[in-house]
């Protein structure tokens, strides 16, 4: 069993992918998100040196198109304008 694992983890297998750590973009997604669930904005989140530290404007670019940042940003956007529409049915 040992040697399964040993084969599974060793960089050159093909599977290594299974055992690898998140990379810095999928860390920088996370914090994205994490932040702006928190109530950020995303202009606050982005120049945060956390992010302005760790990638290049065209790294950043390429993490704000990703599929899971775009829908849990657009998610909050989709529920703000329903907020609003609903207090101005309410007036």
């Amino acid at each position: 069993m040992s040697a399964l694992k040993s084969f599974l983890r060793n960089p050159l297998s093909p599977f290594s992918f299974l055992f690898a750590k998140p990379s810095g973009e999928e860390r920088v997604a996370a914090y994205i998100i994490r932040e702006h669930g928190r109530g950020k904005t995303i202009d606050d989140i982005l120049d945060d040196p956390y992010i302005r530290n760790r990638m290049s404007a065209q790294e950043v670019a390429r993490v704000v198109e990703r599929p899971d940042v775009l829908r849990a940003i657009g998610d909050d956007m989709v529920e703000e304008a329903r907020a609003v529409l609903a207090q101005q049915r309410q007036a």
